[in-house]
């Protein structure tokens, strides 16, 4: 028994590097199907941005301009945040809090699959999804909202502007991460929706940040989804000029602190199974 519980450890499992990385590349593969199939995920973290900028950015609003941008542009840059938060956290939180819950943990690392398998798939399918939310807002935004991607110049900043979104859905993955380690597969998509949807507001997602009490300005400059909003906004020149380096420094220590926070929880799982 001894010597087939060895054979099974990770830690002690040979592999090449061509064959650690069909190993990662086929559970991103079934961790972006096992997503795509739950309706409840992919209708939530899709539709609600969509719909809300159908209904802000191109009905009611679709001719007005907020400091000069054009409200479909710059609606694409907040809702398109709101949307790879969404997709972010309900992605890793719910699902990570949701295997804990079912054993599924354990039998992942019974396996002599390599132990950051789960969690990178976890992450690039969520930036998956959330590249997904943002592509269907340019959609409805060109062809609608009279977004122009008419030259090189603006052909560049929608480039732009989509890889900052879907690069900045890490630090809200790396959360998501955290937090499922930490809440249970009941208590996690509460939870998450305690902590988004107050976040998104304060951080000017859904209602410029300019109109909002000075309170909620000074608590926004604690949200990290406020300060991946101003970094989208800057590229579509509707930011409040301040350094791009000082966002991504917020978020890169948001990051940092999500991820440490996610190592307590995944030794704390390690000593409860293992101890």
């Amino acid at each position: 028994m001894s010597t087939a519980t060895l054979a099974l450890n990770p830690a002690t499992v040979r592999r090449s590097a061509g064959h650690t990385a069909t190993i990662y590349l086929k559970e991103i593969k079934y961790e972006f199907l096992k997503n795509l199939r739950l309706r409840m995920y992919t209708a939530s973290v899709l539709s609600f941005p969509v719909m809300f900028y159908v209904l802000f950015g191109l009905v009611l609003n679709g001719h007005e301009s907020i400091a000069g941008t054009p409200v479909p542009v710059y609606l694409l840059a907040t809702y398109g945040t709101f949307g790879v938060m969404g997709a972010s956290l309900f992605g890793t939180a719910a699902g990570l809090s949701s295997d804990r819950g079912l054993g599924w943990l354990q039998v992942k690392r019974a396996s002599p699959m390599p132990p950051f398998a789960y969690f990178v798939a976890k992450v690039v399918v969520s930036m998956a999804f959330s590249a997904i939310v943002v592509l269907a807002l340019f959609v409805l935004g060109v062809s609608f909202g009279h977004v122009r991607l008419n030259d090189a110049e603006q052909i560049t900043k929608a480039l732009q502007l989509f890889a900052t979104l879907v690069l900045g859905s890490l630090p809200f993955s790396t959360m998501g991460l955290a937090l499922g380690y930490f809440t249970g597969p009941n208590s996690a998509p509460p939870t998450i929706n305690l902590i988004y949807l107050p976040m998104s507001f304060c951080s000017g997602l859904w209602v410029p940040i300019q109109f909002l009490p000075a309170v909620v300005k000074h608590i926004a400059l604690a949200m990290p989804p406020y300060h991946l909003s101003q970094l989208a906004l800057g590229i579509v020149g509707a930011g409040s000029h301040e350094s791009a380096a000082t966002h991504w420094e917020v978020l890169f220590a948001f990051t940092m602190i999500c991820l440490g926070i996610a190592r307590i929880g995944f030794q704390r799982d390690q000593e409860k199974m293992y101890g």
